[in-house]
């Protein structure tokens, strides 16, 4: 079964003998790939609207993994059961997964690993999972049509990080690469227009957009 480049970066990132959550599963096209391309995996579908399970009831049928996926309706964590150890995340934006974890701080501290891809805000992201219980084992910029995706890969554990590092990533400042330069170019690009627009008054608010500007320029080497 076809899938897209960046929901096989997301299964690419998950262990072997592993139990998954997907929140938001969609047509489980991702689950489908995980237990075909991984070993000993049990998949967890999970979505807030019955529309999207039909499809992946349907999906899950004709590849016969009845047996490897199960489907369930709920709302973020609502579908956790102890025995799962990973959960996967994607295509919302981070501030609403910050809120689905802290509207459910027990699951959390039971989950091993989690695969997240927010569309923005990734660093309150990091600095919000990092500081309760996690670390950052991995970090995968994947590029699908036009957009730029993060996909960071959390393990339960203890790591301090430095400002840089949760700002930029500390596995994509070891990584770096094409995307990496393509994806902060445009991140300048944006945070300049933003602050041509931004009123005189909001002071804090400028200046912690020149202080990111200013740390993109540093690291892409641009002097002017």
């Amino acid at each position: 079964m076809k899938i897209n480049t960046r929901l096989k970066a997301l299964g690419d990132l998950v262990d072997d003998n592993t139990v998954c959550l997907d929140v938001g599963c969609d047509h489980a096209l991702l689950d489908i790939y995980l237990v075909e391309s991984k070993r000993n995996i049990k998949a967890i579908a999970s979505d807030i609207a019955e529309g999207p399970l039909e499809h992946a009831r349907y999906n899950i049928k004709k590849e016969k993994l009845e047996g490897q996926i199960e489907v369930r309706l709920g709302s973020g964590l609502d579908t956790f059961t102890n025995d799962i150890d990973t959960v996967i995340i994607s295509g919302m934006g981070g501030r609403n997964m910050i809120g689905i974890f802290k509207n459910n701080m027990k699951k959390l501290k039971k989950i091993e690993t989690l695969i997240l891809s927010p569309n923005n805000y990734q660093e309150d992201v990091k600095r919000f999972i990092c500081k309760n219980g996690f670390m950052i084992e991995d970090e995968v910029f994947v590029r699908e049509k036009k957009f730029i995706y993060q996909i960071i890969k959390f393990k339960k554990g203890k790591k301090s990080y430095t400002k840089r590092q949760y700002f930029f990533g500390p596995i994509f400042l070891i990584k770096k690469g094409e995307l990496f330069t393509e994806y902060y170019q445009r991140e300048l690009k944006s945070r300049e227009i933003l602050l041509d627009f931004l009123p005189k008054r909001f002071h804090f608010k400028r200046f912690k957009v020149k202080q990111e500007i200013k740390a993109i320029k540093e690291e892409l080497n641009i002097t002017k």
